[in-house]
């Protein structure tokens, strides 16, 4: 019996930031070691990121613009270290829910679908912790059972989503009759870095926030998904971690991690593949998570793609930037629109270094 995801929908904050402001904000933030960094703006000019959303809010980043404390936020400059960790997690509170429930709203309302249609509800998020958690909210707010069944993936990383897919479809095979409703969100920029950590810097560059939801069963038409996968790449542990600290959750990404990827992803993927029957120039489309653009770079030299087989990561990064875990959901949502017959392959990178792996029929999804 085929499982399918069907009707993904997403939701960004209000504030939406350009780069060039990014980069100001970026002078502002790291202190006066970086404001001499003749690097600094190369890397806001070469991240491929051209906007993304931010749930901190406009009152935030206008005083960050103007230098200005109009909105007395811990987040504007002053403290060794920028906000606690505690305060970061105040605002994943109050934020992360509403976003997540925009997402999974537009779903239901496309779907047609009322909320008891729901049995199962899997929730992923790696960048806050609380509890009672997203999930219960959404429960409350979209009139899910209170039997609902519940499953949250955490601090998984950018790859999260993929975990979370993969445990939808198993509820599915488990029980026909089982409809999930996953939903993804990350607040990325509550955990930017006040500092001068130069691969931590660049990571501000990229990171944003967003959300998405979507529908898994075996009833509703959509993308079917035949297959996921998982490899911890080799001699990897130390290259890519994701750790709580006294100042926010601080993400390590070596320079070795492009090199990681380009050496090995080919052969693990050609592997999975051919276990399903298939080799590399059977997949009509690839959604690659956007890490930045030397991963994405990496993954087409690896697997040998030509350019025009990344435009639809490239094209939400330079939108969207890295919004952890439901990027690839707004990969395949804007993939949708045009779908192609033949498989697509879904990969995603996180802490490990692992990569995750989907395998779609890129069938159209109702809207």
């Amino acid at each position: 019996m085929t499982v399918h995801l069907s009707f993904i929908e997403t939701a960004v904050p209000e504030t939406c930031v350009q780069s060039h402001e990014s980069l100001y904000i970026a002078n502002a933030l790291c202190g006066p070691y970086m404001s001499d960094a003749g690097w600094l703006p190369a890397v806001y000019e070469n991240c491929g990121v051209k906007q993304r959303y931010q749930v901190l809010g406009q009152a935030i980043v206008n005083d960050l613009l103007h230098d200005t404390r109009i909105s007395q936020s811990p987040f504007l400059p002053g403290k060794i270290g920028g906000p606690t960790t505690a305060e970061r997690m105040a605002i994943y509170t109050k934020e992360a829910g509403p976003l997540a429930l925009q997402a999974a709203r537009k779903t239901l309302r496309e779907a047609k679908l009322t909320g008891d249609r729901i049995t199962h509800l899997v929730t992923v998020s790696c960048t806050g912790f609380q509890a009672p958690g997203i999930d219960v909210l959404l429960m409350g707010a979209l009139g899910l059972s209170p039997g609902v069944e519940r499953t949250h993936v955490g601090f998984m990383g950018c790859h999260g989503a993929l975990n979370g897919l993969r445990v939808a479809k198993a509820f599915c095979e488990a029980n026909p009759a089982a409809v999930v409703l996953l939903v993804a969100v990350e607040l990325c920029s509550l955990h930017y870095y006040y500092g001068a950590e130069p691969s931590k810097v660049i990571a501000n560059a990229l990171f944003a926030d967003g959300a998405a939801a979507m529908l898994v069963s075996h009833q509703i038409p959509g993308v079917e998904v035949l297959a996921s996968g998982s490899q911890l790449l080799a001699n990897s542990e130390r290259e890519m971690g994701w750790v709580i600290g006294d100042h926010g959750f601080g993400m390590t990404m070596t320079k070795q991690i492009p090199r990681l990827i380009e050496q090995h992803l080919r052969g693990w993927v050609e592997a999975w593949l051919q276990a399903r029957g298939l080799v590399l120039g059977d997949i009509a489309r690839w959604a690659v998570h956007p890490g930045g653009p030397k991963i994405l770079e990496a993954v087409q030299a690896s697997l040998a793609l030509p350019e025009a087989a990344l435009a639809d990561s490239w094209q939400i990064l330079a939108n969207y930037g890295n919004m952890s875990s439901p990027t690839v959901f707004f990969i395949l949502k804007q993939q949708n629109q045009q779908p192609l017959p033949g498989p697509t392959v879904v990969l995603g990178f996180g802490p490990g270094l692992i990569v995750e792996a989907a395998l779609l029929t890129h069938s159209p999804i109702r809207q």
